[in-house]
């Protein structure tokens, strides 16, 4: 079966290396060039290509028609996405013989969309997945062949899950692959009315409210702590970026925020809830609980 794949972070790493080991003839490798200005902690979907002898292009480099012109001549049996993040249109999603798959970070149809992990993690789910599906122009929506749970503990955070999810995306293609290499692909509703959608997340919307609960904060923090942008208040005029934090049993009266007590930093939450701050970053660095301008 010859596929074209479509791939990028850790998720792209590991199911192209499924692929390959499974024996799927893959005729081209398309990923995207590295944003310097990005904090890359993720795996090399480009590097991985090179190792394994994949024919290798750059989504950046190539326009639309000539990404089409290239998928057509090569006449592709499958056409799989691996947290790729472009959207394919109609036409290129037509060209796969058999079917265009797409693996999502969420067990659909919950959490459509972007950052499904993050989501995940900030609204307190409790569990999570890799969901193996058909691709439509709609984001999410096709078919579901196959999916895999795993749990998200109460203090995991989101690169803790999203290390999960990359395992339950590798045994979930790994499971199906020889049914899709004899040309079967398993298929059940997506019943998209009953799931969610949310959008892409930008790193302002890690702004830290101390007049919501502390359950909301903790999910928060845990939801975008580094590698992520991380969630952040400003005190003194500097930005502080709560790295980690744990939840206190207790409550204490008084303004909602940051306080120091002793040797601890502590923060208030407008349900007068307690956490405990263990780890900052001052201005974008590392720095300890004494240098806060507290």
């Amino acid at each position: 079966m010859r596929a074209v794949v479509l791939a990028y972070s850790n998720v792209g790493v590991r199911c192209l290396r499924v692929l390959h080991a499974r024996g799927f003839d893959i005729a081209q490798v398309v990923t995207h060039r590295d944003d310097p200005a990005e904090n890359r902690w993720f795996g090399s979907v480009a590097e991985t290509a090179v190792e394994l002898g994949l024919p290798l292009a750059y989504a950046e480099d190539l326009a639309a028609g000539q990404l089409r012109a290239r998928l057509a001549t090569l006449r592709p049996d499958y056409l799989y996405s691996f947290y790729y993040r472009h959207m394919l249109p109609a036409d290129v999603l037509g060209m796969a013989r058999v079917a265009a798959l797409n693996m999502h970070g969420s067990l659909l149809p919950m959490f459509r969309g972007r950052a499904p992990v993050n989501w995940a993690v900030l609204h307190g789910a409790t569990e999570t997945g890799a969901t193996l599906h058909v691709m439509e122009p709609r984001p999410d929506a096709g078919d579901i062949v196959a999916q895999m749970a795993v749990p998200i503990l109460p203090d995991d955070t989101a690169r803790e899950v999203f290390d999960k999810v990359t395992v339950a995306a590798e045994t979930v293609l790994w499971q199906v692959a020889p049914e899709l290499l004899a040309g079967r692909v398993p298929r059940r509703p997506n019943d998209i009315a009953h799931g969610s959608y949310f959008g892409a997340r930008r790193p302002e919307d890690g702004r830290i409210d101390w007049s919501r609960p502390a359950v909301d904060i903790y999910n928060l923090i845990r939801a975008v702590a580094p590698p992520y942008p991380g969630a952040f208040t400003e005190v003194a005029g500097r930005r502080i970026v709560v790295a980690k934090a744990r939840r206190l049993e207790g409550t204490k009266a008084g303004p909602a925020g940051l306080r120091r007590e002793g040797n601890a930093v502590i923060a208030v939450a407008g349900d007068g809830a307690l956490l405990r701050i263990d780890a900052v970053l001052v201005d974008g660095r590392p720095a300890t609980l004494n240098e806060l301008p507290l």
